[in-house]
């Protein structure tokens, strides 16, 4: 965790914790910065006063205004008084307290008539850090939906998958920020359990040491936050899905037009595009709120992250579509909190590997070079002054469909564990030499889906889970 969310985090349980007292002084030895402005942009570690005080950005910001979105998972930090003047406007109430243990169930439908500035809905103790195997299995549950695969109850995923995402947490509107999430009913799904059931089933896979989040998105679910009060609607009922189902964390799976880039966006370290920097604050936010515990995958496709080499949105490189390489600077700005990233290495076109060499879906090249890009880092668009900085390999993996019904690009079990082989040990490489070397952290495997894999004798899970084992 970043040194100021870690100030964040403190000043405002602080603030919640105790009453607050502030002494009357003459003059303060602190200055006040330059006065906040509507209309200015401030990035993280900005500071700027207001009312007498000062307060520090976390992350990009414009148009909020401090003494208001500075309570414990708001933008901004209340630094306190600065130039003499008595601190008018502390931006926690003295009252405020905060619960030592998690809060009663809330409905994934949680007050949506409420302040966009306010804090989320709910409190909640942090999500117990534990740690995944050194080789993870990955792999989505349809719990909300049916499909050809059938239905898979919880209580039936077999316990060698590490991660479970549960397909999938989806907005009211395309706006909104409101995510909902519920068992798939009934009458579409025979077989399904009681919500009893699933909340009991996800209790003992956690109590086993299993990870289960929900994701968020997919390809039906188009999230654009486009605006701070869907950030913050975000952020709050997704925070009441997480306590009401007692989850790990949250999957990133935003796809189609979730996430494009502005015209004239063109440093993914500085993102100005609202649905972008907007996507990063809700996240920080909820890291916040949950503790180092807390788990985040993304499943992005690879025309938004590896595509990011060629293209960059609508930039002056030659960029195409503002989609091209939109992950890359969400993926960036929360990489010090980013537990897995497994980029889906299915339903792609041709892209080109950082041998400059187009690579296609089928085999274990497309697998190796589309995932060393994500550990040794690339020029984005070509420039060479912009380079994306790689990931530890402890955060990758790659993801590949469980059979030929899950998705386009299925590369049978011996050329995934080529590809897994080559990016560990630097052997059995074929036709591609990679740049990053050999990682013996590298985090392991994910597919779509868990069901598919069911539907298809389990031969993903039967294949890979003792391959993993055997990595050491």
């Amino acid at each position: 965790m970043r040194r100021s969310l870690i100030l964040a985090v403190a000043a405002g349980l602080a603030a919640a914790c105790s009453t607050v007292y502030v002494a009357t002084t003459a003059s303060a030895a602190v200055a006040c910065a330059p006065a906040w402005s509507a209309g200015a942009v401030y990035v993280k570690d900005s500071v700027a006063s207001k009312g007498g005080n000062n307060y520090t950005a976390k992350w990009w910001t414009q148009g909020e205004d401090p003494a208001v979105k500075s309570g414990q998972w708001d933008v901004w930090v209340n630094n306190g008084a600065c130039g003499g003047v008595v601190n008018p406007s502390p931006s926690v109430s003295a009252s405020t307290s905060v619960s030592p243990s998690t809060s009663p169930s809330v409905s994934p439908s949680a007050s949506p008539s409420r302040s966009s500035s306010a804090s989320p809905s709910t409190s909640t103790t942090p999500i117990p850090v534990g740690g995944l195997p050194k080789h993870a299995l990955i792999g989505y549950l349809h719990a909300s939906f049916a499909n050809g695969s059938g239905y898979l109850r919880m209580a039936d995923v077999p316990a060698d998958w590490d991660i479970i995402n549960l397909a999938f947490g989806e907005p009211t509107s395309a706006t909104s920020g409101d995510i909902r999430f519920s068992l798939c009913p009934a009458t579409e799904c025979p077989g399904v359990e009681s919500e009893a059931e699933f909340l009991a089933a996800i209790k003992a896979k956690r109590a086993a040491g299993k990870k289960v989040l929900l994701s968020i998105g997919g390809a039906n679910g188009q999230v654009q936050l486009t605006t701070t009060a869907a950030r913050d609607t975000f952020v709050r009922s997704v925070s009441a899905i997480i306590d009401k189902y007692g989850l790990d964390g949250v999957d990133i799976d935003f796809e189609g037009h979730s996430l494009s880039l502005n015209t004239g966006d063109t440093d993914f370290r500085n993102p100005t595009t609202p649905v972008i920097v907007n996507l990063i604050s809700a996240v920080k936010s909820l890291k916040a709120r949950y503790g180092a515990g807390f788990v985040l995958t993304m499943a992005p496709e690879t025309f938004f992250v590896q595509l990011g080499y060629q293209y960059y949105g609508s930039g002056p490189w030659g960029g195409q579509d503002p989609r091209a390489g939109s992950y890359l600077p969400v993926i960036h700005a929360l990489r010090d909190d980013i537990t897995v990233l497994h980029v889906q290495d299915y339903n792609s076109g041709s892209i080109m590997g950082l041998d400059n060499q187009y690579h296609s879906m089928g085999g274990a090249d497309f697998h190796i070079a589309m995932t060393d890009m994500l550990l040794a880092g690339f020029p984005v668009a070509g420039n060479t002054a912009n380079i994306f900085p790689g990931l530890r390999e402890d955060q990758i993996a790659f993801g590949a469909p469980s059979s030929v019904s899950a998705g386009n690009g299925y590369v049978a079990p011996p050329g995934v564990q080529q590809a897994v082989t080559c990016l560990v040990k630097g052997t059995s490489c074929g036709g591609y030499t990679p740049r990053s070397g050999t990682n013996p952290s590298f985090r392991g495997l994910m597919t779509w889906s868990i069901n598919w894999d069911k539907f298809y004798g389990w031969e993903f899970r039967n294949s890979h889970e003792p391959f993993l084992n055997a990595l050491g």
